[in-house]
């Protein structure tokens, strides 16, 4: 599970750096700037691989690692019902102080609302589970037809020209008029809810009921499963994620319906392929780099919005609309890279991330290290 995590980080990485560096990012639009066809090239390599793709595997996680919490619980003999609504809290308060300072394209304050869903229906069944989260997708997908046809949200390209333009200006402005766009960027960031909300809630749905069944302890016993999920996901979900990138990504309602229909595939697909290569000792190595990542999450997910404002905004070198989708592409990779390595070294010294560390404290009441799950440093203070 911490591999996935490490795994899960790379996509949303490559997803938000793309959107932290350029006043475009919620206009509907793509930037003109950047108009060559490697510009092109980047921006389509990150709609066909990656965009729509992690945020559900985080979201699968989710819900798998809330039957373990539950089941946590029940050893401690401790309720679990408080626990969890303080952590969700917790989340909550994290993602809005995320969203105004950092990145209006926050996903915290989502999982927050939505475990209040999971936590009403935890005691449903697995098969109940996994038809919910079916039902939720093609609904989410008939309803994006449907606005896309009826032209509802269609964009006024001269409009989102001049909005583009103004937005990249603010953004590299002074730390008040950053501040002030993203919270100009925050009724975006709600109406996400109804878009993002629905295939997420699916996920953690498809995470309960693997996670009732603890799919995930031994991924060895279940390889015909596996190679089942890449036969099918991976033909379907790339298919669809050509379309999807092919014709406008994000920035057309019927491509993007297209994405809703078929990227839970091409996540499932991640998950099977990603599981399977964790199991070679050969790759060890990266695989425990990966998971070193995966267990400081929440840590590395806030950290990369941070370093992502530092390079584009005006709260640091404000390079925003100046950098090449390329050059952010390999920024991306060089970020992830240095997270990965950092994490290792961490863990060397704690059990948990410090943002990891501050939400167990808040969601067991106790601010001890020992109690919270930090080690004592090995080097004194």
């Amino acid at each position: 599970m911490d591999a996935l995590r490490g795994f899960a980080l790379l996509g949303i990485l490559a997803v938000n750096m793309a959107l932290f560096s350029s006043g475009f990012a919620f206009t509907g639009i793509a930037d003109p700037t950047f108009d060559s066809w490697l510009d092109d090239a980047v921006e389509w390599t990150i709609f066909f691989l990656f965009t729509m793709k992690f945020y559900l595997l985080f979201s699968f996680l989710f819900g798998y690692s809330f039957t373990l919490q539950m089941d946590s619980a029940e050893r401690r003999g401790s309720p679990f019902k408080p626990a969890f609504l303080r952590r969700l809290a917790a989340l909550f308060v994290l993602g809005i102080a995320h969203a105004v300072l950092l990145f209006p394209g926050d996903i915290l304050a989502t999982y927050a609302v939505l475990g209040l869903i999971l936590l009403a229906v935890r005691n449903i069944r697995p098969r109940t589970a996994m038809a919910i989260a079916g039902l939720l997708t093609v609904a989410t997908t008939v309803a994006m037809v449907l606005v896309g046809l009826s032209g509802a949200i269609a964009t006024d390209p001269a409009s989102a020209l001049i909005e583009g333009a103004r937005s990249t200006e603010a953004l590299r402005g002074s730390a008040g008029q950053v501040l002030s766009e993203h919270l100009k960027t925050l009724p975006w960031s709600l109406g996400t809810l109804a878009v993002q909300g629905p295939l997420a809630l699916a996920s953690f749905l498809i995470g309960l009921a693997l996670g009732k069944h603890r799919a995930l302890a031994d991924p060895g016993a279940h390889g015909q499963v596996l190679r089942l999920l890449q036969w099918v996901g991976l033909p379907i979900g790339l298919s669809g994620a050509l379309i999807f990138a092919s014709f406008g990504g994000t920035h057309d309602t019927l491509a993007t319906a297209v994405g809703y229909a078929t990227a839970p595939l091409l996540t499932a697909a991640y998950v099977a392929t990603a599981l399977r290569v964790f199991q070679s000792p050969r790759l060890r190595i990266p695989t425990g780099f990966l998971a070193a990542g995966g267990r400081m999450a929440l840590t590395n997910y806030l950290t990369q919005s941070l370093v992502c404002a530092l390079i584009f905004t005006g709260l640091g070198a404000g390079l925003i609309g100046k950098l090449r989708p390329g050059t952010v592409l390999l920024l991306t990779l060089g970020v992830f890279v240095a997270q990965l390595v950092v994490s290792r070294l961490w863990l060397r010294l704690f059990r948990y991330g410090p943002v990891e560390w501050l939400l167990r404290a808040v969601t067991y009441g106790s601010w001890s290290p020992a109690s919270a799950g930090a080690r004592t440093p090995k080097v004194a203070a």
